[in-house]
């Protein structure tokens, strides 16, 4: 069984398009914005290949591709500021919102950096620190 890493290493591979190096990109800049930020393959089926997921505390994002564009969907978009305006799909949801990128468009990677950093915040926020260990007195 491959690692997710392997799995998304070769999709990128597989697409061998603009899709494959703005999929690498996006990766790129999701790493740059948190390194803890861990890689997943899911939802792998009969019908379906899987999908790319990003996560630390849960679900940052997902980074699948389409014929004319890589979507990242944020699990929580609609609970994160979004000053820059990225979000540009999915808007009618009450939970996720999308950011879909055409051939050709420019990232913005200031912003998206801030917006996976606002999703990690999110998903760590209320969840129990580390415990750390206690010594005997």
């Amino acid at each position: 069984m491959k690692s997710a890493s392997a799995s998304i290493d070769a999709k990128i591979n597989q697409l061998g398009d603009w899709r494959g190096k703005t999929l690498a990109k996006v990766r790129e800049i999701i790493h740059q914005a948190d390194p803890g930020i861990t890689e997943e393959w899911k939802w792998a089926k009969a019908t379906s290949p899987g999908v790319p997921v990003f996560s630390l505390g849960g679900i940052i994002c997902t980074g699948e591709t389409y014929k004319n564009a890589v979507k990242l969907t944020f699990a929580k978009g609609a609970s994160l500021p979004d000053p820059a305006g990225l979000f540009n799909s999915s808007l009618e949801g009450n939970v996720r919102r999308a950011i879909d990128i055409h051939e050709g468009d420019k990232i913005n990677e200031a912003a998206l950096k801030n917006l996976i950093r606002a999703a990690v915040a999110f998903n760590l926020q209320g969840k129990p620190k580390r415990a750390t260990a206690r010594r005997s007195v």
